[in-house]
């Protein structure tokens, strides 16, 4: 696979609607409530609006997309737990028994689980098979993965946007599962903002302070190995390709794919913590259109994740001091996307109600 595909689809992605979003405004501002008192909510509905190209953006099914992946890195003792637990975590959310797919519940949405690079073979007829490889190279002595592992990655996300906004999918939670993905998502944001491992590395699964130590000295010489040097940020599409493929993983490039699919098929996609949102970071470097089209559900402890939503300009709905990853913090947010929409199509005007307006 060569980059002309990539290249195609990200030209695709367009701006945000801005006559749609100019009468989301109009709307907003006639509702029975003082202007700009709904604060982030009106925010978000304008830009619903934009990604849809509609006013009021339509109402349909929801998913909640879990991206799977192992990593070479575990090798360097990165984790808490054993590589094994990925391949047990996706059956568990086949069965119906992660955190993930209880919020899925609460908020009404289904869960697809996608295997992009486990490091076992998993038959289940719920499973979308898109094993690219079992698992990622050790990216601490080379690349993580070829350049063109990480092109059949994107696409798979891609595709199954696509795939799914036929069915009628009108909205879209990404999350991940993946032991040693907390490190790839902390060496893909030193290459592409400049943070330092001290920076961008958190406990992830919970390591103690040794484990830390171990974590961020397996990202610093995962860039040095990759010649991607802390400090200095890799810029633009290609730096975004490159260091993906060097450090990230298959499940991070199946979300970033995601992301773009987003802007493909105007279909909003609410991202979940660390990995998911430095994966959305690659693609917004793929093209910059991408970041109108998501959402950022929540602030996780992790302290690279804050640096990552500040670049990519998102806004998080939630702070819980959540770490877990899976999209549980996307699939709680499902609700609150729904009701900025609901806004817009519900509420009374003041002149439907009878309500006086703002004396002049």
């Amino acid at each position: 696979m060569d980059d002309t595909w990539l290249t195609s689809v990200c030209r695709s992605i367009e701006p945000l609607r801005e006559e749609a979003m100019a009468a989301a405004r109009e709307r907003l501002d006639s509702l029975t409530k003082p202007p700009g008192s709904l604060g982030a909510l009106e925010r978000l509905a304008e830009r619903l609006s934009g990604i849809a190209g509609t006013m009021p953006p339509p109402l349909g099914k929801k998913v909640v997309v879990v991206m799977a992946g192992d990593h070479g890195v575990c090798e360097e003792g990165v984790s808490a737990f054993p590589q094994a637990v990925t391949e047990q975590m996706v059956l568990n959310f086949l069965r119906g028994g992660a955190a993930v797919n209880v919020f899925a519940k609460h908020a009404g949405a289904d869960v697809v689980c996608v295997d992009m690079g486990v490091a076992a073979t998993i038959d289940h007829p719920d499973l979308i098979a898109s094993k690219i490889a079992p698992g990622t190279a050790n990216m601490t002595k080379g690349p993580a993965m070829t350049r063109e592992q990480a092109l059949r990655a994107l696409t798979a996300g891609v595709e199954l946007v696509g795939r799914l906004a036929g069915d009628g999918v009108r909205l879209i939670a990404v999350g991940e599962m993946g032991i040693g993905n907390s490190t790839a998502a902390a060496a893909v944001t030193s290459a592409l903002l400049g943070a330092a491992p001290e920076a961008s590395v958190g406990r992830g699964t919970g390591v103690d302070d040794a484990g830390l130590a171990r974590k961020r000295d397996a990202v610093a010489r995962a860039l040095t190995a990759n010649g991607l040097a802390a400090g200095a940020g890799a810029s633009g599409a290609e730096g975004a390709l490159e260091t993906l493929a060097k450090v990230g993983g298959f499940e991070l490039a199946g979300i970033a794919g995601v992301c773009l699919g987003a802007g493909v098929y105007r279909v909003p996609v609410v991202v979940d913590g660390y990995i998911s949102t430095a994966a959305a970071l690659v693609a917004s470097r793929l093209s910059p259109h991408v970041a109108s089209y998501l959402i950022a559900s929540h602030r996780s402890e992790e302290p690279g994740h804050a640096i990552v939503l500040d670049a990519l300009g998102l806004e998080p709905m939630l702070e819980l001091g959540m770490r877990l990853g899976e999209g549980t913090g996307a699939a709680l947010s499902l609700r609150i996307v729904e009701a900025a929409v609901d806004v817009l199509g519900r509420m009374a005007t003041f002149a439907s109600a009878g309500v006086s307006g703002k004396l002049e």
